[in-house]
C-alpha cells in the first residue's frame, strides 16, 4: 500500500517545481486538487510534457503556472488566453492549456475567452469558478450568484450571473465540461479528454474559496462547501447548457455537456491557404 501511495506521487511530483513549495493556496482551497487531477491528466493522457505550455493569468489559481515543471507563463490579468493563442499559432506542435480563475478569464478576459472559442482555436481552458476574487479581498464575481454575500455585496448579490457552460456553448466551443472538485475520477478523466480533444475544449471546476466567500456564505471551512456540492451536485451529461445555471441553493449540474467536431482555427486556416494557392480557374 506505501509503495502504492509512494509511485502514486512521484507520478505527479516530477510535474512540480519542488522548490517552490509549499505553496501559497489556503487551507481547505480548491485549487490543489484541481492541480492534482490535472496533472494526473497529463500523466495519463500520453502528451509528450516537454511540448505542453500552461499559461496563467492574475488571481490565487494564476499561481499554478509557478508550480508546474512545464513550459509556463504567468501573464497580466485576463490575457492568458491571447497569450496561449499566440504560442498556439506560432508553434502548432504545442498543447495550449490556460489554468485561472472566474474572475480573470469571464471578467477582464471575458472578450478573450469567448472569441477563442468563436475561432474554435486548438486549446484546453480550465477555469477554477469560486465566484469571486479570492486574492484581492473576495469582491464579487461575474459568476457570483444572486443573493450571494462577497465584500462588496455584504447584502447580497444584485447582479446576473454569468452561466459559464451557457456562454462557452454561445460562444461555439467544441467541448464543455463541469465539475466540482468532489468529483476527483471524473474531474481527471475529464481533463485528459479535453487535453486530446482538438479544438476549443473548457473545463469549469467548481471550488471552495473558505477564507472569504466561504466565511461570508456559512461555508467556513473546505469540508462545509465539499458536504454542500455533495449535497447539491446533479451529473447530467449531456445537459442543455442552458439549464446549468448555478444559484445561492439550488443544483449545480455537472458532467459533460457538449462534445462535438468543428473545424479549428489552424484547420480553417489551412484550408484557406491552400484555396488560395489554386489557379484560377479560366
Amino acid at each position: 500500500m506505501n509503495n502504492h501511495v509512494e509511485n502514486d506521487h512521484a507520478s505527479i511530483a516530477k510535474y512540480l517545481r519542488q522548490d517552490r513549495l509549499p505553496h501559497i493556496w489556503c487551507a481547505g482551497c480548491g485549487i490543489g486538487p484541481a492541480l492534482n487531477c490535472f496533472l494526473r491528466a497529463i500523466d495519463k493522457s500520453g502528451l509528450d510534457p516537454d511540448k505542453i505550455s500552461v499559461v496563467s493569468g492574475i488571481g490565487c489559481s494564476g499561481r499554478v503556472a509557478g508550480y508546474v515543471k512545464l513550459d509556463s507563463f504567468h501573464t497580466t490579468h485576463g490575457r492568458a488566453i491571447p497569450f496561449a493563442t499566440g504560442l498556439r499559432l506560432a508553434n502548432p506542435d504545442l498543447k495550449a492549456v490556460v489554468f485561472s480563475g472566474d474572475g480573470d478569464l469571464a471578467a477582464i478576459g471575458g472578450n478573450h475567452l469567448i472569441h477563442a472559442a468563436r475561432r474554435n482555436i486548438d486549446m484546453t481552458v480550465i477555469c477554477v469558478n469560486n465566484f469571486n476574487y479570492g486574492m484581492t479581498g473576495g469582491q464579487v464575481g461575474p459568476t457570483a450568484p444572486y443573493d450571494v454575500r462577497t465584500s462588496t455585496t455584504p447584502y447580497g448579490n444584485f447582479e446576473p450571473a454569468f452561466n459559464l457552460p451557457m456562454l462557452l456553448y454561445g460562444s461555439g466551443a467544441s467541448y464543455i465540461a463541469r465539475w466540482t472538485v468532489i468529483h476527483l475520477h471524473q474531474l481527471e478523466s475529464t481533463i485528459m479528454e479535453a487535453l486530446l480533444k482538438p479544438g476549443f475544449s473548457f473545463v469549469e471546476v467548481i471550488s471552495p474559496c473558505p477564507p472569504v466567500y466561504g466565511r461570508m456564505n456559512k461555508e467556513p471551512d473546505g469540508l462545509n462547501s465539499l458536504k454542500n456540492y455533495v449535497k447539491r451536485s446533479v451529473i447530467k451529461n449531456g445537459a442543455d447548457p442552458g439549464e446549468t445555471e448555478i444559484t445561492q441553493d439550488g443544483p449545480i449540474v455537472v458532467g459533460k455537456f457538449v462534445d462535438v467536431v468543428r473545424p479549428t482555427l489552424q484547420e480553417s486556416m489551412a484550408r484557406m491557404a491552400a484555396k488560395a494557392k489554386k489557379p484560377a480557374a479560366k
